[in-house]
Order: C-alpha cells, then structure tokens, then sequence
C-alpha cells in the first residue's frame, strides 16, 4: 500500500494560488460554435429531490441533459439499474431521459415508489440527477369514532381534539360549521398549530352542535370531513337549577357563581421544552393559556433581542413566527401568559441546525491540452458536512486513474492535462440533515483559431467619436490577436489604440483618415486565421441656422427656420416637438423642410419648441421659445418703467457698515414697489455689479453691511409693475479695511481622477472674501479609519490640489483653510472625499432567468462584494439581444438593448421582448470609473404567442360557383402556426349579412378553392392564422362571383377595401335607369294634376265647420283669385308614410299607418265622411311642427303620393 506524502502547510496554498490565477478558456455562446465543440453532458433539468405524485395521474421523472455528442440515459432504481424495457407501464421520452409511468392506464403509483437517480453519458464523460424519492400522495378518511358530546361550564377551558389522518403531505386544517362557515377566532378562541382549537374559557355563546374539523389534501385537491362535535355551555345559574331539580346535592347546589382564574398553559406542558429546526426555515413556537380574563401572551428572547425585520406575531401573539432562521438565532425562547390574576410561562430551548449549503460549488473548466486547473467544492452546515467526489459517477477511489489528477480534501487539481482527462466530476456534501451534489466537467480541447465575426462587416461613425471593431474568436490554446489597417499594412501599435481583451479594436477619437480596411489576426499553435473588417467616418449632423425666440400677437403668424447639414451618404429626418411632446393635431401648423410655421396664433401656442435632427448614426437638436402677446390696446395713459434714482449719498461711514441715500426720479403713473441697490469692487472685479439688497419703495436711506478689503460703489434701481428703470449715477468710492478671512471655502470636496490620486477641489472665495492681501490655502487630509496624522499643504490662490500614490477608493478627510497677509481663517469643518475609483474587478454571479411570459422575463443575480467594486456603486447594467427567432431560423444583426438598474438591486424585468424567440443576455456591475466584466452569458428562451395577420390574401379565378383564395403566412408567427381559420358569409344587394361558414385550413396550404357558392353573390371573408397559444389578428376581403360564364368571362376582383371591379346588378343597368326615371316623371305630372283638380273642388266639412268657428289664425281661400288660404291643423303637419292609406271599409288600423288618430286628440272615436274628409270635434295641434311646411289637408304632396304609390 502506497503511503500518502504529507505537504507543508504552506504549499496547499501556494499550489492552489497558482491553479487559481491560470484562467480557463472561455467558450463564447456561438450556437455554431457550440455545435462543433465536443462538450461532456451536463444536466439542465431534473424533477426535485423529494417528489410526491398525485396517484391518479401519470408520474413523470424529469432528467434533460445536454451535451456534444448528445448523451444516452439510464436509470438506477433503489441502487440497480432500471430496465425501462422489461416494463410495459415505462417509456423514456425521444432525445431524453424523462421517464413517463402510465398510471392512467392501468398502472399503480405504489408500484413505483423509490429512489431514482438518471446518467447522461457520452464518448466524454457521465453525469448524474440527485436522489429523486418518488412517493404518491396520500389522502386517507378519517377513522370512525363515537364522538360524545362535551358539557362544560361558563370559564373552563376546553381543547376540541381534532387528530387527522396522517397524509403524504400533511393536510391543512381548518374549523367550519355546517353551513360551510369559518368559525370566528379571537384571543380566546384560536387553533392550534396541531390543529385542535382550544378556549381559554368558554361562555354561553360557544354552545352549539357544529364544531366541525377538516382536512384539506392540496395534492390530491380534496376535503376530508370530521364528525361534528357538540359542545354545550352551562351557565352557573342553570347548573344550580338542574342540579337541584334531578339531584338536591346541596353541595353542588350551592356552586359560586363564574369565578376568575390566573393563568394555565394549555400547551406545551410543563415548564420548559425543545425544538430542532434548520437553517433558512421557518420557525414557529407556540403558547395557548387558560384563563379567566383571557390571557395575554407576550414572547422573549432570554439574553438577547427577537431579530429585526424577520419576526412576527400570529394567532393573536400565541404563535411567534421567525423566518429564514440562521445559527444565531438559537438561544431559549420564553413566553408569558398574564391576566389579571397572576402569569405562567413556558421556555423553549431552540436549535438551529443545517442541511449542507454552498461556500464554492464546482465550476466546469475547459482547458487546453498542457494547461492547470482545479475543482474546488466547499460547503457548510450544521454538523459539518463531508465531501465526497466521484468521476463520470463512480466514486472515485474506484474510478480508472488519471496521473494530471489529485485529490486533496474538497479540491481536485489538475496538472497537464490531456484530451483523455475530460471527464464530468461529482461533489457531494452530505450530513444528517440532507446532500448536495453538483456536476462539474473538465473539457480538454485542442482546436485551431476560429474568428466569429462575421467577414468584411461594415462600421460607420461619427467623426471624432469611438470606434469599436469587433473581433471574436475561439480557440484552444488561447489565440493571440493582432490587427493590421489594410491587407499589407504594419500592425497596429501605440496610444491611438486600444486593444481589448474579447479581441475588440478601440480607436478612441476616430477621424475622417481612420477610414478603411482593418485586418484581425488569431493565431495560436495549431493554426492561424484571419478576418477583414471595414470602417467608414461620416461627419457629423449639425443645425446651421437655429430657430430663435420669437415674440408674436396673438392671431398673427409665426416661423422658426431649422436649416441642418448632415453627410451626404445620410439621409436625415426633422421631428418639430412643442414643448417635448408632439405637435398639435392642427392644420395651421405647417412643416417645412427648414422650417415649421404656425398660422393664425392663438394663446395655447406659447411655449417652447424644439427641432430635432436624427440620422442613422447620431442625433442634435436645437428649441427656441414662443410668446404670445395680446395686440396693442387703445391708447391710453401711458405707464412706463420709473425715471432712475439721483443725488446718491454716503454717510456714517465705519470699518464694517455705511449709509446710502438717494432721491427717488419720476414714477411714470406706476407707483414704485422696490429699490434693489448694487455694488461694485473696483480693486478686485471693476466693472462688474453685483445685488447687495433691496428695500421698499417708501424707504430712500439704507444701512448697509460692509466687507473688508472691499473698494465700494453703489447704485439704486427703481422698480414698478412695468418693470426696472436705469441705474442711477455711481456712488463716490468707499474703501474698508484689511482683516483676516471671515470665511473657508465652500463645496470642499475629493474625487479621485485616477485610481492612484485624490483630486480635493473647492470654490475660491471671491476677491471682497479674501478680506486682505496674499490670499492662500491650507489643505490638509488624512485616510479616514486609520490612525494617521493630517498631512497639510499651503498653495496659492488656485482651485485645486492632486494627492498622488493614494490607494484605490479608500475615505479621506479633507479640510481647506483660507489665510492671507493678516491670518488663517476660522477652523474648517471636514469633508469626507474618496481617491480615485478603478473599474470594477469582479462580475455578478447566479445570473438566472424566469420567463415571465412571451414578450416579458425576470433577471436575478448574486451581488458583487462591495470590495470588489472599487468605487461608488452605481448599479447593475444588463445587456440582453435576441439571438434570432425559433419560427424562422434566419440571423440578422444583433442589436443589443441595455437596461440600468440603480443602487443595489439583484433582480429587473426585461420588457417588449419577441414571442418564440432566443435571447441571451449578460450583467455588468457599474461604478463612477465604468463597468465591470461582463458575466457569463445566459440564454433563454421566451414561449410562443399568437400570430401577426397572414401578410395578404388575394382572391382570384371567380366562377359561377366557385373563388380560388390566395395567401401569404404572417409576417410575425411567433410560434409554430398550427392552422389558417377562413370564415365567410354572403352579402345581398341590401347589405344584410348571410350565416357564417367556418373552414380550418392546414398551416402549410397557401390557397383554396371555394366550390359550391352562389352565382352573382358578393361574399365577405375573415382570415387569421393559430398557434398553440392562440388566433391572431384576421384580415378581411370581399369577392363577387360572376353572373354567367358568356357575359363576363374575366371579372376583376377586389382585394383589402376594394368592391368588385364588375358586378351584374340588374339595378346598375342603363335601360332599367331610364325605366325608373320615365315611370317616375309620369307619376309626378298625374299627381300635379290630382292636386290642382282636387283643390277646385270645393271645401270639405271640416273646413266648413272651420269657417263658422272664424278662427281668426285660419284664412279661408279666396274664391275670386283663385288662391290658396293658410289652412293648417296638426295632421296637415305629418307627412304620409308609406302603406298609409285608408282601407275600403273606411276604418283606420293602427298598424296600417304609424299616424295613429289618437296623435290628433280625438283618438279612434273620430270618422272619416264618404269623400274622405275627418269628422267630429276638431281639435288639432296646429303648432305641431310648423318646419314640415303649410301643405292643405285635403292635397297630399306629391313625395306622400310617391310613397303611397310604392
């Protein structure tokens, strides 16, 4: 037996700080690459540990893998192999390890409980599922018992038991009453986590027969009932009354009334206990008292406080509930049930254990034939776990030896290696409270270099703006890039360029000269390529000719000009936005190609509006303002700003104060309200006037504040409601006294520029702050936290001072001290500033997707240590693109979309992404220096939605019977189209709708023919595609067959809005028109005649009885001339409808006309004589709609005749 060769305590670390620093390859998520590549099989998807089936249905054992070549399954069943083949009831998926148990036909869920466990091999190595328990769910009835009524009296305490059935998994329970209601709970009343539901003392209102325990088994989705319990509540009175009626104890007879009790634990029993739970559970502990008053329960942590954020009361403060439980939180809990008699309490010793958790789970390596790495699997728990390897799923004592393999404790080091050391490795870590086991492949590979961007791809920037060229690659051993500008050129070096680590060309500032042809080179032992890409400098866009503030009257009209030049090989488009939205739906605003005019201007056009340029590569944009004025008013008195103040005098003058008066000058009709007075420094900043203060318009004399050092001289504006008048005339100069600074300065504050330096600048005191000659600094600093004395530096009058050879991003305090010829200034307050960020070393990790549904997913990651941030952190950005479209397999450019999520946040929601498409995407800590590494790209995947509408429908060949329907699959699928939906209808010369017909076409049939319809019918169709998930959106079209095959033998068909090019309709016809108008005219000349005779005729009686009542608003026609009298009543008003007429038998029929006599106020009791005219009382509503006209009773008009006659 071979002795193990001890190792120093140092090398273990050396050794594993040397695996650690060699980095392992990169394998770019290329899926052409990723289909070349051998890859050992790595499992993606297993059903859970501890798997409880619903026994109705059929089981299915999940276990998906993937790998190059695609790997084989097996199954291990209870520890031997599982021959699915020997057993009818189990099939495994096509191109999968799932395992599907029939149960439904035939099979039984009991049969199949175990322990499972699948393997994915192939040429390169094997991996394993967990342990997968299969159980089947269990929800048994409950055991019959004779349940005897519970008597009890007014303030015991009562347990009502309610012992379920023991179910796989355990049921919920709850307390109903017959009528299916939830018994109220309260502090005295209240379930227990056992179920049972305890009083802490009954009363009268508890009585009833209906305490009815149930059990509800989610698995299964069913209730189990218990026997309903009665309980009845004596009261102290009634019980003395029984008692003496049926027994004459006069002991029990003589009973007290209701009396207090101090308080007694119903449960847990005695006086302490204890309770087990793991790590990350939730906890809860329990106190339910008896007592009379109820007891109040109040929870503590003896020797330490309850945990903040994490704990909470429930079951009115007798259930204490502590989530996500750590070690830390083991201790003795102590609950006190108090009421007004006494208190008991109860201790609870918890603690808290732990199934095995990670530290560091092995991480798949891909390596290069000769290269190091290591396996490294940590984890912890209470008690320690033990870690354990195994090889392709042997352990691997017993797996075939590999001299580049060690294993030392929880690492597995690899010393170089070959193409026959890839293998997939297991870690599992195990205690007494469960495992863990992780895969983890090591992939050797040798492979020549491989360039995977694609060939001569084109970039265009913008003169002096960054360029970036892409060169991706692969390669094993690594490959060394180089890039050359043109086919024959020099290789690129020196500062103008910087050379990424992914293989990308930076040309920071590129100009018009950066323009050609670059060439990347990878190269590594096996082999060399090499790729041509093109970049093109365009200039950039810019507005030559601004628009500019304009001020308009209102009703006028307004212009603002917005002339750009741009490259010529881009073509630009200008958007007008007022003020940042869109411009108003209105036709008096007209868009020009330079410019954007506003016709007729009303008061809503003020504001601000902005032109924006934007081309393909870059965007500007230029706003000017617009006011609208009212038009000049009426001439009137005239208001005007005030004459300016005069006769400016200083008086009092002292070191630090001084009075100025003044005369004030002419109003001009508006009062003044203010004077605002200004100074200026004429020995520091001539000619520049600053606001000093400003006092009301009653007050001419003010007492102002003085600086040292300062030579003062002062003027006074005049201001009224129009505005401010001139400054007056200058003072006489005033100059004070040096002194030392009064003040330090402000916005002190240190920012690293670089990751070595602090950069502390401030805001210079201006020259009346100096206060004094020789004005300096004093900066002094020191690193915060660390026991260091202040180091100071005394400059010049300057902004700014550099503290080089600092830390990265370590806490300074800082201070700035003004002084000058007279003395320092008052102590300064200190600031805290940081040196220079540096970009951050490390990227999230356990980035993982949820697909939230098809245009909409959910991103987490694991925060970065702040360590590693190394700056400010500013938040987390994602990159994610759509890969391409799983209906069509087709690539196009990736465009990459960038979320920013700020502060510390470990999750964001990705919207408006595509149905049925792949995505990947990558997260990227930010601080104030930039971003850091990228993580690993994820994939993922989002499911299918409903279509697009199909991209057109054409309907051509009409025959007497028959149309031939053309169409086009949707522009979008967004998924796999299951079949084409055709509805139609016919439509008759009214337009009313005939009944639809529904046809479900085949997703690959791109036409049909419709047999069987009628001739010279117009017919409407509705057309949509389906997926799984549902109908899109449908496209209508209408179509026409023909009359007969000889008459047309071509017909037009419309498509989209269109109609029917031709269409045989008797009613289009020329003789049938000129029919019509022929019948028409005839009728029209009888009906005149009718009209003329009818009214030579003589008056009807109602007329006549008109005449006698000499209704002085009728004028009867005058017989002489002929002409006709102004004869109105209220039926003359109503036109006749059609169908109308009186029958023969001279009555009138409500549903012969909708005029019904009953309108005209006489109803159905009114006749009509033999020559047709109205008899009786007359009452008519001659107002009634006096715009129909003033046509006579007795002549209908020639329109009313018409309809009649139709």
């Amino acid at each position: 037996m071979m002795k193990k060769k001890s190792i120093p305590a140092s090398k273990p670390f050396l050794i594993l700080f040397l695996c650690q620093i060699i980095s392992a390859l990169d394998v770019p998520l290329d899926s052409k690459l990723l289909e070349e590549l051998s890859q050992p099989p790595t499992i993606t998807h297993q059903s859970p540990k501890d798997y409880i089936v619903d026994p109705r249905e059929n089981i299915v054992i999940q276990c998906e893998a993937k790998g190059k070549p695609p790997p084989s399954f097996s199954w291990t069943r209870n520890g031997t192999h599982f021959d699915i083949d020997k057993d009818a009831q189990v099939t495994m998926k096509p191109n999968s390890g799932t395992l599907v148990v029939n149960i439904m036909n035939g099979g039984k869920a009991e049969a199949y409980e175990g322990v499972y466990q699948c393997t994915a091999r192939n040429e390169r190595g094997a991996a394993i599922s967990n342990n997968i328990v299969i159980r089947p769910s269990r929800s048994p009835l409950w055991t019959k018992e004779k349940l005897e009524p519970h008597q009890v009296r007014e303030g015991d305490s009562l347990v009502l038991h309610c012992r379920p059935p023991v179910g796989l998994p355990p049921p919920i329970i709850f307390w109903m009453d017959n009528a299916f209601q939830r018994l109220p709970q309260s502090e005295r009343v209240s379930q227990g986590l056992n179920g049972d539901l305890y009083f802490s003392n009954v009363q009268p209102e508890d009585t009833r027969e209906d305490y009815i325990c149930y059990a509800r088994f989610n698995h299964t989705q069913t209730i189990q009932q218990k026997q309903p319990i009665s309980v009845k509540v004596f009261s102290m009175d009634s019980l003395n009354d029984t008692i003496a009626a049926n027994l004459s104890d006069t002991d029990i007879y003589g009973a007290k009334p209701v009396t207090e009790r101090q308080p007694v634990l119903l449960t847990p029993t005695g006086s302490t206990s204890t309770k087990v739970e793991l790590r990350g559970n939730v906890l809860l502990l329990e106190c339910i008292a008896a007592g009379l008053p109820t007891p109040v329960i109040r929870w503590i942590k003896e020797g330490g406080e309850l945990p903040a954020n994490r704990t909470f009361f429930e079951n009115f403060k007798k259930t204490l509930k502590i989530i996500d439980v750590s070690e830390a939180d083991s201790g003795n809990y102590k609950c006190i049930a108090r009421n007004t008699l006494g208190s008991v309490h109860h201790v609870i010793s918890v603690t808290v254990k732990a199934a095995p958790y990670w530290i560091t789970a092995p991480r798949n390596l891909v390596l290069s034939p000769g290269e190091d790495g290591t396996l490294i699997c940590r984890a912890n728990g209470n008690p320690k776990p033990s870690i354990s390897w195994l090889a392709n799923g042997v352990p691997i004592a017993i797996a075939p030896e590999d001299p580049s393999r060690k294993v030392d404790g929880d690492t597995i080091i690899f010393s170089h290696v070959q193409e026959r050391s890839s293998a997939v490795y297991q870690c599992n870590a195990s205690n007494e409270y469960g495992y863990l086991l992780a895969n983890a492949f090591v992939n050797v590979l040798a492979e020549p270099p491989r360039i995977l961007t694609p060939a001569n791809k084109l970039y265009q920037v913008i003169a002096d703006s960054p360029a970036l060229l892409d060169c991706a690659y692969f390669g094993s051993p690594k490959p060394e890039i180089e890039w050359f500008k043109g086919v024959k050129g020099s290789i690129l070096r020196g500062n103008e360029y910087v050379f990424h680590d992914n293989g990308t060309l930076e040309i920071p500032v590129a100009q018009k000269d950066s323009t050609g042809t670059y060439t990347c080179v990878a190269r590594n032992e096996l082999g060399k390529i090499q790729n041509e890409v093109r970049l093109e400098i365009k200039d950039p866009t810019m507005i030559i000719k601004q628009p500019e503030y304009k001020v308009v009257q209102r009703y006028g009209q307004v212009s603002f000009e917005c002339i750009i030049k741009h490259d010529s090989t881009l073509l630009p488009t200008v958007i007008w936005l007022k003020d940042n939205d869109e411009l108003p739906d209105d036709e008096r605003f007209l868009v020009g190609k330079d410019n954007l005019t506003i016709m007729n201007v009303t008061d809503k056009d003020d504001g601000t509006y902005t032109c924006i340029v934007n081309t393909t590569l870059d965007s500007v944009s230029a706003s000017a303002v617009l006011t609208v004025v009212a038009a000049p008013p009426t001439p009137a008195i005239i208001y005007a700003r005030p004459n300016p103040p005069f006769d400016l005098e200083l008086t009092g003058q002292l070191e630090r104060s001084i009075e100025l008066s003044w005369i004030p000058g002419d109003e001009n009709n508006s009062p003044i309200t203010h004077f605002v007075i200004e100074y200026e420094d004429g020995l520091h900043e001539p000619g520049v006037w600053h606001y000093q203060t400003e006092v009301p318009g009653t007050q001419t004399t003010v007492q102002l504040k003085l600086s040292p050092y300062v030579n003062y001289s002062f003027r006074v504006v005049a201001v009224n409601k129009i505005g401010r008048s001139q400054p007056s005339e200058p003072s006489e100069q005033y100059l004070t006294k040096s002194a030392s600074p009064d003040e330090n300065p402000a916005n002190v504050q240190g920012i690293g520029s670089e990751p070595d330096n602090l950069v502390i600048t401030w805001e210079s005191l201006k020259g009346f702050q100096s206060n004094g000659p020789g004005l300096q600094y004093k900066v002094s600093w020191r690193q915060k936290d660390v026991d260091d004395e202040w180091t100071s530096v005394i400059v010049a009058n300057v902004s700014k001072y550099i503290v080089s050879g600092t830390p990265t991003f370590v806490p300074y305090e800082i201070k700035v001290q003004a002084l000058n010829d007279l003395g320092y200034a008052p102590e300064p307050s200190e600031v805290i500033g940081h040196s220079g960020e540096d970009l951050p070393m490390v990227a999230p990790g356990n980035v993982q997707v949820h697909v939230i549904n098809s245009t909409l997913a959910k991103v987490h990651w694991d925060p970065v240590p702040l360590k590693t941030v190394r700056g400010h952190l500013q938040g987390y950005k994602v990159y994610y693109w759509k890969v391409q479209s799983l209906s069509r397999r087709s690539r196009r450019h990736v465009e990459k979309n960038i979320l920013t999520f700020r502060g510390n946040k470990t999750f964001g929601m990705l919207p408006g992404l595509e149905p049925y498409s792949s995505y990947k995407l990558n997260v990227r800590v930010v601080n104030g220096k930039g971003e850091g590494p990228a993580s690993p790209d994820k994939l993922f995947k989002t499911p299918e939605g409903v279509p697009s509408s199909p991209s057109y429908l054409k309907i051509t060949n009409p025959t007497l019977d028959s149309l031939t329907l053309e169409w086009g699959s949707p522009t979008h699928p967004n998924g796999v189209l299951t079949s084409y939906i055709l509805k139609f209808q016919p439509i008759n010369n009214t337009h009313e709708l005939g009944p639809l017909v529904e046809i479900r076409i085949p997703a690959n049939e791109s036409s049909l023919i419709l047999k069987n319809l009628n001739y010279s019918t117009r017919y409407k169709f509705y057309f949509n595609a389906q997926t799984s998930v549902g109908s899109g959106s449908q496209i209508t079209e209408e179509a026409v067959t023909i009359m007969d095959e000889a008459g047309i033998l071509h017909p037009a068909v419309g498509t989209g809005k269109a109609m029917a090019s031709r269409q045989v309709d008797i009613a289009t016809q020329g003789w049938f028109i000129g029919l019509m108008c022929a019948v028409a005219l005839l009728i029209l000349i009888l009906l005149i005649v009718c009209f003329i005779r009818r009214n030579k005729g003589g008056k009807y009686p109602v007329k006549e009885k008109e005449d006698a009542h000499a209704d002085p608003e009728i004028q009867p026609m005058k017989e002489d001339d002929g002409t006709f009298g102004e004869y109105s009543d209220a039926e003359d008003h109503k036109p006749l409808k059609k169908g109308s007429r009186t029958p023969s038998d001279r009555t009138v029929k409500k549903e012969d006309s909708d005029d019904s006599l009953v309108d005209y106020g006489e109803g159905v009791n009114g006749q009509f004589n033999e020559d047709g005219s109205f008899i009786g009382q007359y009452s008519g509503k001659k107002e009634k709609e006096p715009a129909e006209g003033n046509e006579s009773s007795e002549a209908p008009s020639p329109v009313n005749a018409m309809n009649s006659f139709v």
